[in-house]
């Protein structure tokens, strides 16, 4: 390694996913849909997948008017057959994903089922990417929210788990949103008390943007993060530090 190492270091390179598939379950609503399209906006085909087809659609449409190929799949990935129906047609149709961002809601077990039908694919590539999204929740404790927590702790488990597992052929990462704005805190945004005191609590003073979630997320795919495995990335304004 020479002295200069780091004056050859091209962001614009390393962010580029031009030429990469990447897979997003949960990916068509709130969190899910700015990664989907924060990956299509580095230049990689993305099949953006959840249960709704309505919603699929959508998030297809978007991916391709920025240029992106992409397939319409809704997938129940509570359904061990259907998410490895999935991957089969990524596969079949864009030559498989090198990037899987599991954004699965509750239920730890659909991002297990995930990674397992998307293993070979991952580990027979240049290098994969598997983003695991998880929550504040994995890395702290919230008042009476026992079976998210376990859930989320249990997330963040598997993902350093895989890590080891699947180096060095994969990289297994997660990012742990704090409250960001989407349809899923709307009730919050509502209720002037919780809101303000969640705001008084994060350092940073405010909910975060969908976006703000999406940019990690796309770091920990790219080769920008080619030496980072088995991270959890805490993207929540500081929350957890207090």
């Amino acid at each position: 390694m020479t002295d200069d190492t780091a004056a050859e270091f091209d962001p614009t390179e390393a962010f580029d996913l031009t030429g990469r598939v990447a897979a997003v379950t949960g990916g068509t609503r709130g969190i899910g849909r700015a990664i989907t399209l924060g990956l299509a906006n580095a230049g990689a085909d993305v099949v953006p997948t959840s249960r709704t087809e309505a919603d699929v659609e959508d998030a297809v449409a978007a991916v391709e008017s920025r240029g992106g190929d992409s397939l319409s799949c809704p997938t129940d990935v509570t359904d061990g057959e259907a998410v490895t129906e999935l991957t089969a047609t990524v596969r079949e149709e864009l030559g498989g994903s090198d990037v899987v961002v599991s954004n699965d809601g509750v239920d730890p077990r659909g991002a297990l089922r995930c990674a397992r039908a998307a293993a070979e694919g991952l580990t027979a590539g240049d290098g994969g990417s598997l983003v695991n999204v998880a929550s504040v929740a994995g890395l702290v404790g919230l008042p009476r929210q026992h079976p998210y927590v376990a859930s989320k702790h249990g997330l963040v488990g598997v993902t350093r788990r895989m890590a080891l597992d699947w180096a060095p052929d994969v990289r297994v990462n997660a990012v742990a949103p704090g409250f960001v704005l989407t349809e899923l805190t709307a009730e919050i945004e509502g209720n002037e008390r919780l809101e303000e005191s969640i705001r008084d609590r994060t350092p940073l003073g405010r909910f975060a943007d969908a976006a703000e979630v999406a940019a990690p997320a796309v770091f920990l795919a790219s080769d920008a993060a080619s030496y980072v495995a088995s991270a959890c990335l805490a993207v929540d304004g500081d929350w957890t530090t207090r």
